[in-house]
């Protein structure tokens, strides 16, 4: 537990300073371009800990507290400002320049988006081709005419190479009565099938949305040998090892991992012996079997198996060229771009759930997962959280960039600025809109812990 919050909270942090930095750095580069005086650029609050100027007089810093950033510009509201710097105040450029500088900052997220997701592309990854494996009877794909096996090319006119682009379009589909699928049959022919929605239920506090449409992505059998041993579970206290391979349960031989979940169920809260094949070499272990929390008549071991390997015909290498992997993370930053603008619609018209929103809890798990299984993985999250970011902060709340871009819009059409009594007045509720929200968020996260 410990070394998992060490690397989430680390990943949380390298993840917030880049994406922050990236930010920042948009308002910073158009406010240099504008002609306006940037006096300093924050990455964090509170104390220095370290801190330079550059000839032009900018201080960049990076701060103790990395929970965000700023950058400060030479500003009348803010300070008094010398006669011969006037002209570099940001209060005295025209309304156009203001507005550039303010949507340079998520503008730049989802220019980010697209370059981490390019690398990513670069680099490549083999990945799973979105295959149904066991379909529930009488749910909502088995009564569309899913078939085991059947590939997922299509869902609502997108395209699905993998299951990650599966299940953003399935999350797309929240709300909608209907959805059309193109499918390829496992004899190599193409279905089209229609998903009735209209009695689909998904609560994404109980289960995933593929099983709530009543299939699972096809998986290989699990081996016997083990992948990942739980933290002070009843296998890491009984000293079992990732690698280890399990071959008898007190002497009886097993032939297979369901047999191995079924004995360990079988005996909650019962001293066992262990055979396995540790570096060639048989040895025996003694454990005393836990219980599930969810249901204690149960055992538990808290071990997880590696997977026999995918047929090659049921990979996908995702990986591009220099200009296809361009275009292709565009599409990609688009998906992520409509796919949040959607889900934000959703939550206000109440198909989705204030339970989905998430908090720093989340999104440090989530940094933690993907930065553990590698550079590809955590170059996705990056993107995925650069988008939410810039979307977020267009939101139009008089705190965010959003809400000066409002009042600037409001400017450039009237032809004079906002009072300075309404603006604050939009920055006390903007601010407490923002508080809820940040609540909602944190709550949701502390729930799912």
């Amino acid at each position: 537990m410990i070394f998992e919050f060490i690397r989430n909270l680390s990943a949380f942090v390298v993840a917030l300073g880049i994406l922050v930095a990236v930010h920042e750095w948009g308002h910073f580069w158009v406010a240099r371009r504008c002609g306006v005086k940037v006096e300093k650029f924050s990455i964090g609050f509170g104390k220095a800990l370290w801190s330079r100027k550059d000839k032009l007089g900018t201080e960049y810093v990076v701060a103790a507290i990395p929970l965000g950033g700023y950058v400060k510009m030479l500003d009348e509201r803010v300070e008094q400002v010398s006669e011969a710097d006037l002209p570099y105040a940001f209060n005295r450029q025209h309304v156009l320049k203001r507005i550039a500088i303010v949507a340079a900052g998520p503008i730049v997220n989802f220019l980010f988006a697209i370059l981490a997701l390019y690398i990513m592309l670069l680099i490549g990854q083999q990945t799973v081709k979105p295959i149904v494996g066991n379909i529930e009877a009488d749910s909502i794909a088995a009564r569309a005419g899913f078939a085991e096996q059947d590939q997922i090319i299509q869902i609502a006119g997108h395209q699905t190479n993998d299951w990650q682009a599966v299940n953003y379009e399935v999350m797309r589909l929240i709300g909608n009565d209907s959805a059309d699928v193109q499918v390829v049959s496992k004899e190599g022919y193409k279905k089209a099938l229609e998903l009735d929605l209209t009695d689909w239920q998904f609560d994404p506090e109980t289960t995933s949305p593929l099983a709530s449409l009543g299939f699972a992505p096809y998986r290989t059998n699990p081996t016997k040998q083990l992948a990942f041993v739980s933290e002070s579970s009843p296998a890491a206290e009984a000293g079992l090892q990732v690698n280890d391979i399990i071959l008898q349960f007190n002497g009886t031989t097993v032939g297979n991992w369901e047999q191995i979940v079924e004995l360990i169920e079988q005996q909650p809260k019962q001293n066992v012996t262990i055979t396995i094949e540790r570096d060639g070499i048989e040895q025996q272990v003694v454990a005393t079997i836990g219980v599930k929390p969810d249901d204690p008549e149960k055992g538990l071991l808290g071990v997880v198996t590696y997977l026999e390997p995918y047929p090659e015909a049921y990979l996908f290498n995702k990986q591009y060229g220099p200009i296809d992997g361009l275009v292709e993370g565009i599409n990609e930053t688009w998906r992520l771009i409509t796919l949040s603008f959607d889900m934000i619609g959703k939550l206000f018209t109440g198909d989705v759930s204030v339970k989905s929103l998430s908090g720093p809890i989340s999104i440090a798990q989530g940094a933690g997962m993907t930065a553990s299984a590698g550079i590809v993985a955590f170059l996705s999250f990056l993107a995925l959280i650069s988008v939410n970011l810039g979307i977020i902060n267009l939101f139009p709340l008089p705190v965010l960039d959003g809400g000066h871009l409002l009042y600037y819009f409001i400017e450039l059409l009237t032809g004079r600025p906002v009072p300075e009594s309404v603006q604050e007045v939009g920055f006390k509720i903007g601010g407490i809109i923002l508080l809820l929200l940040m609540t909602v968020a944190f709550y949701n996260d502390i729930a799912r812990l």
